[in-house]
C-alpha cells in the first residue's frame, strides 16, 4: 500500500524463504507454510493506516502508506528481510539504493531476540523502531538502543496479578517454568518474592532455553519433575521460543491434572488444534488490557483478496480456507468461492478476529509514528516558507525528538506514553480459552486485575466462568498440605516450605477462628474456650455460694458446731458453781466457748460472694478471733501449772497464781496478732481477684490475699502459741488432781496442730472453690476439735455423772489419795 510516508512492517508470516523479485506465481505456491495466526498483525497495521489517511485532522495532505516483509524465526535468517528492505531492488547488503527512500519508520516484533537484532542494524541508519511484542528488559537499554521503541508495557504488575488469582483459589503449591531470558528471570524474581509475601510456595523451579530442550534427557528429568510433584498448578512466563516444543512435548507424554496459568505471549502457542484439547489445560492466560477499538471487526468482514490484490498471504488464506482455485490469466479472478465468504468464518485456531495485545500494540505503534510526524510537520511550518501544498518530510533521524515526548490520547481512549518512566503500570485481563470439537476454541474474558483498586478488590473473576480441563468440573486443588480448619494451628514440617505443615489442636483456653493460623489466640481471662477451640465464651461468674452444695454443706456444719458450742456455754452457765466448772477456771472457759462460738461464725465470712470487706474480716477476724482461743488454752494451761506450784512451800508461784498473772496472757497475745493483721492492711491488705483457671468455663470470684508473707506470719504466730500451749500441757498432763484437764488440752493442741499442718499442702494444691472450701473446713476442724477435746469431758461428767461433779466427792477422793500406802 503506497503512500506520501511509508512503514515498513516485519512480521512472521510464512517459515521458507520466498524470493521477494520473482514474478507473482512464485509466490502463490501450495508448499508455502504460512502463519496465518499472525496475518492479524498485516490487517491492524492496514486498518491503523486507512484510519488515520481518513482522518482530516491528522497529517493534513500526507498519506501514510506500508510495506509487509516477513521475518524469519531462525536466527541465521532474521536480517535477510531487513538487507533486503534497505539495499532497495538490488541485492547489495548494507547499502542503500533507495536515496529518495519515503520510510519514515519500522515495526518488529513479537519476539525480543529479533527486535534486538534488526535494532542493531537499524540503530545505524537512526530508523525510528517500533516493537509490538512483549516488553524486553534487554531492549530497554537505551545506550544500546537508542531509536527503539516499545509498544508493550512492562509487566510491573504481574507477579501481584498472579499472586492474587493463587489466592482466590487457595493454590498455594505451584511449581514455575520460564523460559531463559532477562524479562522471564526478572518476572521470577518478582514473582517469588511476591508469593512469598503472601505465603504461596514454590513445589519446583524450572529455567529453560532452547538449548537445553535439545538435550532429551534433561528434557525428560523436567517433564517427570513437573508430572510426579504434588503440585497441580503450573505457572509459565516467557517466550514461546524456547518452550513452545517443550509444552507440545507435555502434551504428547499426557501430563494429566495440571492447571497452566500464562501470559499472553503464548498466543502462537494456540496455532496447534490438539494443543488446547488435551489433558494439560491452560486455562487462564493474563492479557494485557486494552480498550476496543471500534471499526475493527467490520473492517476484518470487509477484507477479502479483490480488495488487496497484491497481499499473496491473503490469497493463499481464502485459497486454503474456503476451497478456491484463482485463473492462470488474472490473480484477481476466483473460481468456485462464495462470493460472501469473509474472514469472519475462520476458526479461532486459524484466525483470531478479536485485536489481540499484539495487534493494538501495532495499532499504537501506527498512531505514535503518525502524531510524532503531524508535530514535526507543524514545527516545521513555524521555521519554513511552504513551497508547495504538500508538508515535505525530513529524514527519519529528526522524528526522534518529537517521538521521545510523545503524549497522546488514541481514538480508542487509552493514553499513550512512550517514556518507560512515565507509562502507566498495565491492567490485565483474564482469558479462558473453551474448547469445541473439531479443534474449534473460542478466548473468553473470565476477570479482570488493576493494580490501581483497593487492596483486596483488585482481582475480579467470574469463577463459574472458568472452563478447566477436559472430564474436570470441580476447582483444582493444589496444596502441599490440607487447610487446618478453625480450632487448629499450623505446626511447619521439618526441611520443608512453609505451606507443608501438620495441624495441632490449641491448647486449652486458646482458639483459631480462622484457617491455616499460625498460633492460637489466648481467652481473655473473663472468657474460655469451647470444646472445638474455635470461639471464646463467656465465663460464668462462679464463688463458694451458700447455694452450692459444698457451701451449704460447711455453712450448717457451722452453725451446728455455733449453736452446739453456745449449749456448752449455756450449761456451763447453769453449772457455774458445781465443782468441775469452778476447778477449771470458769472464766477462761467462758472466754474460749464465746471465742470458739466467732470461730465458727467467722468461717461463714468465707462463704457467698467475696467483696472488700469481707476479704478484709475474712483473715483478720479468723486470726484475731483464734489468737483469743488459743491465747485462753496457754492461759488455762499456765493456770494449771501454776496450781500445782504454788503448793510448794517457798515459791514464788503462788503469788503470780493469786495476783491473775496468767489471765493477762489473753490480752498480751491478742494484741501481738492485732498488731500483725494491722500491719497486714497496711501493707498489702486482701482484696476481690478472679480465678479464670480452676474451673472451665467459670471464673471464680474469691479474696486474694495479698500479701502471702503476712498471712503466712498470722498462721505462724496461731502455730507459735499452739506450740507452747502444747509443751506447758504436755508437761502438766500427769499431776495429781481430779479435774485436771492438761491432757484433754494436749490433745486439744494435738489436735489443732494436725489440722493446720495438713492445711498447708491441701491449700497449696487446691485452686479455686476448694482452695476456700479446704481452708473454711479447717477453721471448722481445729475450732471442733479445740470443742471437742476440752469440754467433751467436762459435758459427760455434768449431764451423766453428776455425782462426780461435788465438792464432797472431790475432798472424799483426794483424801483417799493421799492415804493410800507408797
Amino acid at each position: 500500500m503506497d503512500g506520501d510516508v511509508m512503514i515498513a512492517g516485519f512480521f512472521p508470516l510464512y517459515t521458507l524463504g520466498i524470493d521477494l523479485n520473482n514474478n507473482e506465481a512464485s509466490r502463490q505456491k501450495e508448499h508455502i507454510p504460512l502463519i496465518f495466526k499472525t496475518y492479524q498483525f498485516v490487517l491492524a497495521l492496514a486498518f491503523a493506516i486507512e484510519e488515520i489517511n481518513q482522518n482530516s485532522e491528522l497529517l493534513h495532505n500526507l498519506t501514510l502508506g506500508f510495506d509487509i516483509y516477513n521475518i524469519n524465526f531462525e536466527a541465521w535468517a532474521v536480517l535477510k528481510d531487513p538487507f533486503i528492505w534497505l539495499s532497495g531492488k538490488y541485492k547489495i547488503p548494507n547499502y542503500s539504493c533507495r536515496r529518495d527512500s519515503k520510510f519514515i519508520a519500522v515495526l518488529t516484533g513479537p519476539l525480543g531476540i529479533t527486535s534486538a537484532h534488526i535494532g542493531t542494524l537499524l540503530e545505524l541508519y537512526r530508523i525510528p523502531q517500533f516493537t509490538f511484542g512483549p516488553f524486553d528488559q534487554a531492549l530497554s537499554d537505551h545506550k544500546k538502543f537508542p531509536t527503539l521503541y516499545q509498544m508493550a508495557p512492562k509487566d510491573t504488575s504481574i507477579a501481584t496479578a498472579m499472586a492474587s488469582l493463587l489466592l482466590h483459589f487457595n493454590w498455594n503449591w505451584v511449581g514455575l517454568l520460564t523460559s531463559e531470558d532477562e524479562n522471564s528471570l526478572w518476572v521470577l524474581v518478582k514473582l517469588k518474592e511476591e508469593m512469598a509475601k503472601n505465603r504461596l510456595c514454590v513445589a519446583y523451579e524450572l529455567v529453560m532455553s532452547s538449548k537445553f530442550v535439545s538435550q532429551i534427557y534433561k528434557f525428560m528429568t523436567i517433564y517427570s519433575q513437573i508430572n510426579k510433584s504434588s503440585a497441580n498448578v503450573l505457572m509459565l512466563y516467557g517466550d514461546n521460543e524456547s518452550l513452545l516444543d517443550l509444552m507440545m512435548c507435555f502434551e504428547q507424554l499426557l501430563i494429566k491434572g495440571k492447571v497452566c496459568i500464562m501470559n499472553s505471549q503464548w498466543d502462537l502457542t494456540m496455532r496447534r488444534n490438539y494443543f488446547m484439547l488435551g489433558s494439560f489445560h491452560v486455562p487462564l492466560i493474563f492479557s494485557h488490557h486494552h480498550a476496543d477499538v471500534s471499526g475493527f471487526t467490520d473492517f476484518i468482514k470487509a477484507v477479502n483478496p479483490s480488495k488487496y490484490p497484491e497481499d499473496f498471504v491473503l490469497a493463499r488464506l481464502w485459497f486454503v480456507s474456503f476451497n478456491c482455485s484463482d485463473s492462470e490469466t488474472d490473480c484477481v479472478t476466483w473460481d468456485n468461492c462464495l462470493h460472501d465468504a469473509s474472514l469472519d468464518w475462520l476458526p479461532g485456531h486459524i484466525f483470531d478476529r478479536t485485536l489481540s495485545g499484539d495487534s493494538y500494540n501495532i495499532y499504537n505503534a501506527v498512531y505514535t509514528v503518525a502524531q510524532a510526524l503531524h508535530e514535526m510537520l507543524l514545527h516545521q511550518t513555524e521555521f519554513q516558507t511552504m513551497g508547495s501544498s504538500k508538508e515535505t518530510v525530513s529524514s527519519p533521524a529528526q522524528l526522534h525528538l518529537f517521538i521521545k515526548n510523545i503524549q497522546f490520547y488514541n481514538p480508542a481512549g487509552d493514553e499513550m506514553i512512550l517514556d518507560e518512566k512515565r507509562k502507566l503500570e498495565p491492567e490485565y485481563d483474564i482469558l479462558n480459552i473453551w474448547n469445541f470439537p473439531e479443534g474449534l476454541q473460542l478466548t473468553v474474558k473470565v476477570g479482570k486485575f488493576s493494580p490501581y483498586a483497593l487492596h483486596g478488590n483488585q482481582l475480579s473473576l467470574s469463577e463459574d466462568m472458568v472452563e478447566w480441563a477436559i472430564g474436570t468440573i470441580e476447582t483444582p486443588h493444589s496444596a502441599c498440605s490440607e487447610s487446618c480448619g478453625p480450632g487448629f494451628r499450623t505446626s511447619l514440617q521439618e526441611e520443608k516450605p512453609a505451606c507443608c505443615f501438620d495441624c495441632n489442636l490449641c491448647p486449652e483456653n486458646e482458639i483459631a477462628n480462622g484457617t491455616d493460623m499460625d498460633q492460637c489466640v489466648k481467652c481473655p481471662d473473663h472468657q474460655y474456650a469451647n470444646t472445638q477451640r474455635t470461639q471464646c465464651l463467656l465465663r460464668a461468674a462462679s464463688f463458694l455460694d451458700f447455694g452450692d452444695p459444698l457451701g451449704m454443706a460447711l455453712a450448717c456444719m457451722a452453725l451446728c458446731f455455733s449453736i452446739l458450742t453456745a449449749v456448752v456455754l449455756g450449761m456451763f452457765v447453769k453449772h457455774h458453781d458445781t465443782a468441775i466448772v469452778k476447778a477449771n477456771n470458769r472464766t477462761l472457759s467462758y472466754i474460749l466457748l464465746i471465742s470458739l462460738i466467732f470461730c465458727f461464725f467467722c468461717s461463714l465470712l468465707f462463704l457467698g460472694q467475696p467483696n472488700t470487706v469481707t476479704c478484709i474480716l475474712q483473715q483478720t477476724a479468723f486470726g484475731i478471733v483464734f489468737t483469743v482461743a488459743i491465747s485462753t488454752v496457754l492461759a488455762k494451761t499456765v493456770t494449771v501449772v501454776l496450781a500445782f506450784k504454788s503448793t510448794s512451800p517457798g515459791r514464788r508461784m503462788r503469788w503470780l497464781l493469786v495476783s491473775g498473772a496468767p489471765n493477762f496472757i489473753i490480752p498480751i497475745c491478742t494484741l501481738i496478732q492485732v498488731t500483725l493483721c494491722g500491719l497486714w492492711l497496711g501493707t498489702s491488705p486482701p482484696f476481690v481477684d478472679t480465678d479464670a483457671h480452676s474451673e472451665h468455663g467459670h471464673i471464680i470470684i474469691l479474696c486474694n490475699k495479698g500479701s502471702l508473707t503476712a498471712f503466712y506470719c498470722v498462721l505462724g504466730y496461731l502455730g507459735f502459741l499452739a506450740l507452747s500451749s502444747f509443751t506447758m500441757a504436755f508437761l502438766a498432763r500427769n499431776l495429781p488432781d481430779t479435774f485436771n484437764e492438761a491432757k484433754f488440752l494436749t490433745f486439744s493442741m494435738l489436735v489443732f496442730c494436725s489440722v493446720w499442718l495438713t492445711f498447708l499442702p491441701v491449700y497449696h494444691s487446691a485452686k479455686g472453690k476448694v482452695m476456700v472450701a479446704v481452708e473454711v473446713f479447717s477453721i471448722l476442724a481445729s475450732a471442733a476439735g479445740l470443742l471437742g477435746c476440752i469440754f467433751a469431758p467436762k459435758c459427760y461428767i455434768i449431764l451423766l455423772m453428776p455425782n462426780r461433779n461435788s465438792l464432797h466427792d472431790f475432798r472424799d477422793k483426794r483424801h483417799s489419795r493421799r492415804n493410800k500406802p507408797s
